[in-house]
């Protein structure tokens, strides 16, 4: 992958994710307790070989662009590797970047001083294991001028992602964006191929279309208007995906035992983290004892910048009958310096500094960092944004009416919780 340029996409609004982004980009969200959704693209980077990435933000970029400096500096410039922030400079007028094609028009200099042979083209808000080294093999061995990587999507959940049409080689012969109506999978009549917004270019074809065509949008706009003259591949990723992992499992004699296998179980999940729901189903994803996207992977490390907490720490205490209340996570992910003090958390993921306080219960709850969730409390099917501090005797996600009332609530019925909700 020495001459793979990886652009990563980091300026989304995401507008469908507030009051969460009230104050950060889509890509600076927290995710699975430690991380930010930027990290596991960068993460898929690193795991994959490509050592030369440009990371492009826009919106409310500050605390992704400091936590890459804090945490991302691995690169070794003597090798040719770097890992360098772009934000808009107005290159070329005096617009922010218009979209994804003009994005990177933008910066189109700064490119071609790289000479690199593919350019390898992501989004920063995806929760994802790929190998982008075989969907380079895949594209180079497809002969192709650029491939999208797609995934299989149900019709009834099509419309909100480009669609792809293809014929039997999954050459694609037609695009629809965000279709009422999306064409289906030949033979599969209730299924489509979503792009996944993953894109490898062959650079000098990325390059000679950016330089002739000014609209803004690959999906939209570019690729439509090439079918005829360029080669366009759909990389089927749940076919195609291959990440090696280590299982680990309790043996005959109760001790713990490894299997090295050549497909991990996660290599074809996929979730785009569009909307709130998404992002708690997401998160929910992690917990319990096979996780449907497993954090813990010996093979295919996710890497951040983790803060300078204590470990995180469990109390028994006694409660008001004069009895002890055990502190308690089952299922769940405990970040550092939490602590859950005679309270008990389940299925949940827990951020920097939170604190779980006596006789409190937790359940289906993503926690970000500095909360403090106050005596006997009640929380379920909740979203709790960083610095919130709820009082005693809180109840939340117990009682769908009030919670509309004083929160913001999701069609799935998730309550999200932040701090301007107490002021």
């Amino acid at each position: 992958m020495k001459n793979v340029l990886a652009l990563i996409m980091a300026g989304g609004k995401g507008e469908r994710l507030m009051p969460l982004t009230q104050s950060r980009s889509k890509p600076a969200i927290p995710f699975g307790g430690i991380y930010l959704l930027a990290d596991l693209s960068l993460s898929n980077c690193i795991n994959s070989e490509v050592f030369r990435i440009l990371v492009l933000p826009q919106y409310k970029s500050q605390t992704l662009i400091q936590h890459i400096e804090t945490g991302w500096s691995i690169f070794s410039p003597a090798l040719g590797h770097f890992l360098r922030i772009v934000p808009p400079q107005m290159m070329r007028g005096n617009q922010w970047y218009q979209g994804t094609a003009d994005s990177i028009r933008q910066n189109l200099e700064m490119i071609e001083e790289e000479n690199p042979s593919h350019i390898l083209i992501l989004s920063a808000d995806h929760v994802y294991k790929m190998d982008y080294s075989l969907f380079k093999k895949y594209h180079v061995n497809s002969k192709a001028d650029v491939t999208i990587s797609v995934i299989e999507t149900a019709k009834n959940q099509a419309k909100e992602y480009g669609v792809l049409q293809v014929d039997e080689s999954f050459q694609v012969t037609g695009f629809q964006e965000k279709p009422k109506n999306p064409a289906t999978i030949p033979g599969r009549p209730d299924w489509c191929l979503a792009s996944m917004g993953i894109y490898m270019f062959t650079a000098s074809v990325l390059i000679d279309l950016l330089k002739r065509d000014e609209k803004p949008d690959f999906g939209k706009d570019i690729l439509p208007s090439i079918l005829k003259s360029h080669k366009i591949m759909a990389y089927p990723y749940r076919q195609e995906n291959r990440v090696e992992e280590v299982v680990f499992f309790t043996d005959a004699e109760g001790s713990r035992a490894e299997l090295p296998v050549e497909v991990a179980h996660d290599s074809g999940y996929w979730r785009d983290v569009g909307n709130l729901d998404s992002y708690w189903n997401s998160n929910m994803d992690l917990c319990g004892l096979t996780p449907f996207f497993n954090l813990y992977g010996v093979r295919w490390p996710m890497r951040t910048h983790q803060r300078q907490y204590p470990p995180a720490k469990t109390l028994s205490v006694q409660g008001e009958d004069g009895l002890p209340m055990h502190g308690l996570a089952q299922d769940s992910l405990v970040s550092h310096g939490a602590i859950i003090g005679g309270g008990l958390v389940r299925n949940s993921v827990l951020s920097y500094n939170v604190s779980v306080h006596r006789g409190s219960t937790v359940d289906e709850s993503v926690v970000m960092e500095n909360v403090d969730i106050g005596r006997y409390s009640k929380i379920k099917k909740a979203i709790i944004a960083e610095d919130v501090r709820l009082p005693a005797k809180t109840e939340i996600g117990y009682n769908p009416t009030e919670d509309r009332r004083r929160f913001t609530v999701t069609p799935r019925g998730i309550v999200v919780v932040t701090k301007n909700d107490f002021k």
